[in-house]
């Protein structure tokens, strides 16, 4: 865990008068398990896009796996894989059509294809349904079918937009092993933001995001002991206030139309 995977250096992402990204900087480790956190419309899906190079920074810079997300965003998304909050695989085909065809979007070999779709349904349990038409999956089986195909192309880190959104605690708690064993055995940094805070214990580091602003970074035990408080959930409360919030309309309004667009 010695090389930076991703780099940002006073990053900024205005949409008119909002400033989502407000002059950011962290960097993430090689490997690392880094949580992004922070209340609804705090900046956290803007970043996520910007690093992934879906959508360009008004200001500063980020590097992702050495490539400038400004200059180089196709060679960004060749090298990442990106799990989204909305569900976004076609449930009229199977598992198994559902991997080939996003193998096929990044031109992986056909031979490759059918090596790789065995390897990652393995990996999360599910290649004995690999022929099974994904309408008829939980939404936990779905959840792990998107890990897989964001995992299909073999990327050096992986980007999850609250991965267990809606799901039960069981099958949260079997989401993150698999996250976790994957990290650990393959070295791929895991990038994710949650509402859980149970989850972000789990990082090596999370960085606290209100307003476009990161307001602390640390390890959670970390933030612990310098507020004096006994949880992450108790920190990020502290942090962040206990005010309900919405996310902002025009940034919100962007991201969706990013979403639909997916990857090319």
């Amino acid at each position: 865990m010695n090389e930076e995977t991703i780099k940002v250096k006073n990053l900024s992402k205005y949409f008119g008068s909002i400033k989502a990204v407000d002059n950011i900087s962290f960097e993430v480790k090689e490997a690392e398990v880094f949580g992004f956190l922070g209340p609804n419309g705090a900046g956290k899906t803007t970043t996520i896009n910007i690093l992934c190079g879906l959508l360009k920074p008004t200001f500063g810079e980020a590097f992702v796996n050495g490539f400038n997300v400004l200059s180089h965003p196709k060679e960004v998304r060749a090298s990442i894989g990106i799990i989204f909050q909305d569900p976004s695989l076609d449930e009229r085909l199977t598992a198994y059509e559902n991997l080939n065809f996003h193998g096929m979007v990044y031109h992986m070999p056909k031979k490759l294809r059918k090596i790789r779709i065995r390897e990652v349904l393995d990996m999360v349990g599910l290649y004995s349904r690999k022929d099974y038409i994904v309408r008829t999956f939980s939404g936990g089986m779905k959840r792990r079918l998107e890990i897989a195909r964001g995992l299909m192309h073999s990327p050096k880190i992986l980007f999850l937009d609250e991965p267990t959104l809606g799901l039960d605690p069981q099958t949260r708690q079997h989401i993150w092993d698999y996250i976790l064993d994957l990290s650990s055995r393959e070295k791929i940094t895991i990038f994710f933001t949650t509402h859980y805070m149970d989850e972000a214990e789990v990082c090596q580091r999370v960085a606290i995001i209100d307003y476009g602003q990161i307001i602390a970074l640390d390890s959670p035990r970390g933030l612990e002991d310098k507020f004096g408080l006994n949880s992450l959930n108790e920190v990020f409360l502290k942090l962040t206030g206990r005010d309900i919030r919405e996310e902002e309309a025009d940034s919100k309004e962007i991201l969706q139309i990013l979403r639909r667009r997916k990857l090319r």
